[in-house]
């Protein structure tokens, strides 16, 4: 079978992975000319984790990955530690897979590399696409430059301006949340020593703001994103550069450790982005072709779900092709396991928001809304039915 993965990010070399392992040869088209991620970091829960081990990733996330033993919630102003979160030995005991931070390059890289390992030919880089047609047959697929491609099967994990989506569904814009998001990442080493109090990985919440930080890299680098909210936003892009004096700004009067966080980043090493969001589709498919991540279903990044929800759409869509009879069997089997849990975690990010940033002292464990209390971490996509 020629399936046609468009888009060559963490969900599309997942599916690329998994379907590989059950014996598919697809084959990845991504537009840009040279493979890498952005350099922040990623929260792994035990859900994801379940998914990228059942690919083979086990030893290489034992390695990439730093799983803390406790999470912690300090109140913004006074930098109060208000609840501790169990993590580390007892994830494993509670679900069955441990709960991790990584940096995204790291698990990117690594996904890319037994992609390559096992077929050199399977991503094909500068490969843009510009148009699809549904053949009956199959799928007509061109690109922006050289020939086009006939799939039988084509898969759009081309993320939130997705390509594939405008194809399907039409050209409708994301709608902007009013939040903004500041990443960094801060060599450890960069930090006044005693900067970080335990535990490792912390959220911080108060009033229109937001900001969490945890180890990666074996411990030597902290990366920290804060969440705010703005009135207006017209630049667009994942990567804009921001200032130490913007973010600072935005987190005037937080606590010691925030305020020192943010003055030991280079500038280099600092960006924000907009929040942007969309309605739940009522159908990720037409003909042979469907969606799959972030194209499919746009997480805010409230409950840290969204790489978890497109992790779980690329095992569960490569067990479907291993289990149906046709193509149209396999893409009706993959949205039915789909489409009800991640239009529900979509609709339960967006209310998280709003608990983050509600500046109520709800700070007890049983008060504080986390993907776990919710329930979304009790699921294996290795297991459950397709």
């Amino acid at each position: 079978m020629r399936i046609a993965i468009i888009g060559a990010g963490i969900s599309g070399l997942v599916a690329a992975n998994a379907l590989q392992r059950l014996g598919f040869r697809p084959r990845v088209y991504e537009r840009v000319t040279e493979l890498g991620e952005v350099g922040a970091g990623l929260t792994l829960a035990p859900n994801a984790m379940h998914a990228l081990n059942s690919i083979g990733l086990a030893h290489q996330l034992e390695d990439l990955g730093l799983p803390p033993e406790h999470a912690s919630v300090r109140h913004w102003e006074t930098g109060e530690l208000k609840i501790t979160l169990p993590r580390g030995s007892e994830m494993i005991e509670k679900f069955g897979a441990a709960y991790t931070h990584i940096h995204r390059a790291d698990l990117h890289g690594a996904l890319a590399g037994n992609v390559i390992a096992a077929d050199p030919d399977a991503i094909q880089l500068g490969a843009e696409l510009t148009a699809l047609h549904d053949t009956g047959s199959g799928v007509d697929v061109n690109f922006a430059v050289g020939p086009g491609i006939h799939a039988d099967v084509v898969i759009g994990a081309d993320g939130l301006r997705s390509t594939v989506r405008r194809a399907l569904f039409g050209a409708g814009k994301p709608r902007f949340t009013g939040y903004i998001a500041f990443r960094g990442l801060v060599p450890i080493d960069h930090l006044p020593a005693g900067t970080i109090e335990p535990p490792s990985s912390c959220l911080s919440k108060g009033p229109d703001r937001s900001f969490a930080r945890y180890l990666i890299r074996g411990g030597r680098a902290l990366n920290f994103i804060g969440l705010a909210q703005r009135d207006g936003w017209s630049e667009e892009g994942w990567s804009i550069p921001a200032s130490t004096e913007e973010v600072l700004a935005e987190y005037e009067g937080w606590h010691d450790e925030v305020q020192t966080t943010i003055r030991s980043v280079s500038a280099d090493n600092l960006f924000k982005w907009a929040l942007f969001d969309r309605e739940p589709l009522e159908e990720w498919t037409r003909g042979h072709v469907t969606l799959m991540g972030d194209a499919a279903h746009p997480m805010l990044p409230f409950l840290g779900s969204g790489a978890a929800m497109a992790i779980e759409d690329a095992v569960i869509l490569a067990r479907a092709f291993d289990s149906a009879a046709s193509i149209d069997d396999a893409l009706d089997r993959y949205f039915v396991a789909r489409h009800e849990r991640t239009t529900h975690v979509m609709l339960q990010s967006r209310e998280a928001a709003k608990a983050y940033h509600s500046g109520r002292d709800e700070f007890s464990e049983g008060q504080h809304v986390t993907a776990e209390n919710l329930g979304i971490w009790a699921y294996n996509a290795a297991d459950v039915p397709v």
